[in-house]
C-alpha cells in the first residue's frame, strides 16, 4: 500500500511508475474518489460540530422556539446519515484503487520492458564444457529412475511430478542444507502455514493483480501459498515493534503452489515450470531505513550466493528492470543458474525489497528510540528451491556414463552418497 499522501503530493510519479511497471494503475480516478471523499468527511465534520452545538442550545430553549431547533436537528441527522451513506459507498472504490498503485521503482533500477531487458551485474564460475553429449535432466533422471512426470500427471494434471529414490533424497538435501546454513546465520527457523486467509495475499501483494496465479478455496476464503514469504512477512500483521528487535530475521521451508496461469506453452519440458515446489525462504523485517534496507538487501542476496558456491554452481546477479519488477517491488535482483540444457542462466532466486509496501497493508510498525511510530521496511530473497535447482545440478554433475556426482556439500544429507547410478 502506497501512503495517499506520496500521491496526492506528486501523482506524475505514479503516472510513471505505471507505465514503468506496466501495470494498469488509473491515477486520476483515484484522485477524484478521493478527493470526493474528501468533501464528504468535511461535510460531514462540520455537520457534526452543527449538531453538538445545537444539542447545548436546545436545552436552554423553550416554547416554539425550541420545537423549530428540535426539528433542524432532526434535518441535520438525516443530513449525516446521508452523507455518511455516500461515504460508505465511495469507501470501498477508494480502498480498490489503492491496492492497485505501484510503488515507484529506485533510481537504480534499468528502465526496460520484461526479463530480456534484465542488466547483469556479475557472474561466479564457468559453465561446464563437456567431453560427451550431455543429456537433459528428464533424460538422465528418467534413466536413473529419480523422475517421473506421467505418473506426477496422473495424480494432478499437466506441471506435475513426482521425485523418487536418491531424486527425492537430493531434493531434501538441498533444502536442508540452505535451511541449515540461514539457522547458522542467525535466521530463526518457522514453520508457517501453506493455506491462509485471502487477506494475508492481499497485505502481501500479491492479491488482487497476482490473483489469477494462486490456487483458491473460495469456501473458506482462503489461498495456498505461492511462497513462504506471505505467512512469515505477514507474522506481525496488526503489531507494534520494538526498534531494538528489528532487523527480525526468519527463514521457512514450504511447499508453494502456483497456477502459472501466464505461463502457457512456456517451459512445458521438465521441471523448470511447475504447479507445486519446496522453496526455503528468508524474510526481514527492517527498520524503516534506506541505507539499512539496501544493506539488508546486499545481505540477503550473498546468503543465497553462498549456497550456490557451496553446490559449486555457475550463475550470474541480474538487476531486474522495471518492466519485469512486481507491483510492490522496489527493487529485485534475480540470481540465475547456469543450465546446460538451456544453454542458458535459468532464474532461481529472487530477491526483493519493498519498503513499507508490504507493512502499511498489514499494518506492521514500530516505535522508535524517539518514541515515534514509523512502518518496517520488508524483504524478501529464496534461498533455495527445488525441483528448479535439481536441473542444473543433474546436469552440470552428470558423466558420460548416466551417473551423477552429488556435489560434496550434500552427500552427508544423503547418507554419504557420492553417486546416483541406474538400479541394477
Amino acid at each position: 500500500m502506497i501512503d495517499i499522501k506520496q500521491i496526492r503530493d506528486n501523482p506524475e510519479r505514479f503516472v510513471q511508475a505505471a507505465q514503468k511497471k506496466h501495470i494498469a494503475f488509473d491515477v486520476a480516478a483515484l484522485l477524484d474518489v478521493d478527493g470526493q471523499l474528501g468533501d464528504l468527511r468535511r461535510q460531514f465534520q462540520q455537520l457534526r460540530t452543527a449538531q453538538k452545538a445545537a444539542g447545548k442550545e436546545i436545552a436552554k430553549l423553550r416554547g416554539d422556539d425550541k420545537a423549530g431547533a428540535v426539528a433542524e436537528m432532526a434535518q441535520i441527522k438525516a443530513s449525516l446519515k446521508d452523507l455518511q451513506g455516500q461515504i460508505d459507498t465511495l469507501q470501498p472504490r477508494f480502498e480498490e484503487l489503492m491496492l492497485l498503485a505501484p510503488q515507484p521503482p529506485a533510481e537504480e533500477v534499468p528502465v526496460g520492458a520484461d526479463e530480456t531487458e534484465n542488466v547483469e551485474i556479475r557472474r561466479q564460475g564457468q559453465p561446464r564444457q563437456f567431453d560427451f553429449e550431455p543429456k537433459d535432466h528428464m533424460a538422465l533422471g528418467e534413466a536413473l529412475d529419480i523422475i517421473d512426470v506421467p505418473r506426477g500427471v496422473k495424480l494432478a494434471g499437466s506441471r506435475n511430478y513426482t521425485l523418487k529414490g536418491a531424486g527425492a533424497m537430493l531434493h531434501y538435501a538441498v533444502l536442508r542444507l540452505a535451511v541449515d546454513r540461514m539457522v547458522a546465520k542467525g535466521f530463526t527457523l518457522i514453520n508457517v502455514p501453506v493455506l491462509v486467509d485471502e487477506a494475508i495475499m492481499v497485505g502481501t501483494g500479491f492479491f488482487p493483480i497476482g490473483r489469477d496465479e494462486a490456487y483458491l478455496c473460495p469456501r473458506d476464503q482462503m489461498s495456498l501459498i505461492g511462497t513462504a514469504e506471505a505467512p512469515m512477512t505477514a507474522l506481525h500483521r496488526d503489531e507494534t515493534l520494538d526498534e531494538a528487535e528489528l532487523p527480525k530475521l526468519y527463514v521457512a521451508q514450504s511447499t508453494c503452489f502456483r497456477r502459472e496461469a501466464g505461463g502457457a506453452g512456456k517451459d512445458t519440458h521438465g521441471l523448470y515450470r511447475v504447479h507445486f515446489f519446496d522453496k526455503v525462504e528468508q524474510v526481514i523485517l527492517g527498520p524503516n531505513d534506506e541505507a539499512t534496507s539496501k544493506a539488508l538487501h546486499q545481505q540477503i542476496v550473498q546468503n543465497s550466493e553462498e549456497v550456490l558456491q557451496a553446490l559449486e554452481l555457475p550463475y550470474r546477479v541480474v538487476n531486474v528492470c522495471t518492466g519485469d519488477l512486481g507491483q510492490g517491488q522496489v527493487q529485485k535482483f534475480d540470481i540465475e543458474t547456469w543450465m546446460p540444457s538451456r544453454n542458458h542462466y535459468g532464474e532461481t532466486h529472487s530477491a526483493s525489497r519493498y519498503h513499507e509496501f508490504q507493512a502499511r497493508r498489514l499494518n506492521i510498525r514500530y516505535r522508535g528510540a524517539d518514541g515515534k511510530l514509523q512502518f518496517v521496511h520488508t524483504l524478501n530473497n529464496t534461498v533455495i528451491a527445488s525441483p528448479r535447482i535439481l536441473i542444473p545440478i543433474l546436469e552440470l554433475y552428470q558423466n558420460a556414463d548416466g551417473a551423477i556426482t552429488v556435489p560434496a556439500a550434500l552427500r552427508p544429507y544423503m547418507g554419504g552418497m557420492d553417486r546416483i547410478t541406474p538400479a541394477i
